[in-house]
């Protein structure tokens, strides 16, 4: 599996739901690395991944698969959060 690095932010209900989707997720799928930068307190980090601008963004080799949208459902965050772990594979 490829490692999966999210650009998150404290406090974000999206990135809460990321989380809570990656637990469901991840018990389909072989172990991953994931990596976690907070673009607030890591920003140095999170500049490598320049073309987002909602969090959370999800990347698998440094493409962006998953990018949330304001409104975003948690079964629409489900989806892509799946579609991380497929490209991961």
């Amino acid at each position: 599996m490829k490692k999966i690095t999210m650009i998150k932010m404290e406090g974000c209900p999206y990135c809460a739901a990321a989380y809570r989707a990656i637990d469901e997720v991840k018990k389909d799928y072989p172990p991953v690395e994931l990596e976690v930068i907070d673009e607030k307190r890591q920003p140095k980090l999170a500049e490598r991944f320049y073309d987002h601008y909602y969090v959370p963004s999800m990347y698998v080799g440094g493409k962006k698969i998953y990018e949330a949208q304001p409104g975003e459902t948690y079964e629409e965050c489900l989806a892509n959060v799946k579609k991380v772990f497929e490209a991961a594979s």
